[in-house]
């Protein structure tokens, strides 16, 4: 047998393939985006506290968000994901049984909630010192300056670095499956993995990795399409605070 019949035995299974197709389709991508978009919106709001806790002048708030990024960020993430899925099982079973799928999503929420937090705090650090400035010069508090001035600006030139952190969601659900999903929970790669083992060839994970590469890099597009708009500039919230001000 030479190296490509090999290689296309391997790898290029057209009836593996097509018999593992409809599962992947309607179980492990649909819990896949579950998954990732569900820990990145929780993250995404735990990830801005940790950020402002970040940013605070107060030492109470500054070293816990410090020590929680540290932790979350230091961490192997299947190591985070089987310590939450596996040591809080036995606290939360009793709320929903042995189901390891809202653990998977908070360990998943814990680890983007680290790296968000840091990508809105170096956010809302890059703005400008003059613009809180100018917006107290307006009227305005220091929180409802922060809160209407500088962090939506932080947030607004982060934006690329977000979707990268959605997509890098996307890949890491794939660790979900140490934590022994059902059969109606698995994710893309569990389902080409475990076909992958009943067949014997590779072609069913070659297919989750194309379903992966399919939502990652239209993605990835948009992160460079999203910086490339950012960087041709807007003005900035003060002068459109300004210029409401003159009308």
């Amino acid at each position: 047998m030479d190296v490509w019949s090999t290689l296309n035995d391997t790898f290029l299974d057209w009836e593996s393939m097509k018999a593992v197709l409809p599962e992947m389709l309607k179980v492990g991508l649909v819990n896949t985006l579950i998954f990732a978009a569900a820990s990145v919106v929780l993250g995404t709001v735990l990830g801005m506290v940790v950020a402002v806790m970040a940013l605070s002048r107060h030492w109470w708030f500054r070293w816990p968000a410090k020590i929680y990024t540290d932790i979350f960020r230091g961490l192997p993430a299947i190591l985070t994901i089987l310590l939450i899925g596996q040591g809080l099982s036995p606290i939360t079973r009793q709320w929903w049984g042995p189901n390891p799928y809202p653990l998977g999503i908070l360990a998943l929420s814990l680890i983007a909630a680290a790296y968000i937090g840091e990508i809105f705090r170096s956010g809302i650090q890059s703005v400008e010192k003059g613009q809180l400035e100018a917006a107290r010069a307006l009227g305005f508090g220091y929180s409802t300056g922060m809160r209407l001035v500088v962090i939506p600006q932080g947030v607004r030139r982060v934006l690329p670095a977000l979707v990268n952190q959605f997509i890098a969601l996307i890949k890491e659900s794939s660790l979900v499956y140490f934590l022994g999903l059902l059969a109606s929970q698995r994710e893309l790669f569990r389902i080409g993995q475990d076909a992958a083992a009943t067949n014997g060839n590779l072609s069913p994970l070659l297919l989750a990795g194309i379903f992966y590469l399919i939502i990652t890099v239209p993605l990835t597009h948009l992160v460079n399409w999203f910086d490339k708009r950012l960087r041709e500039g807007r003005p900035t919230e003060v002068e459109e605070l300004v210029h409401a001000d003159h009308r």
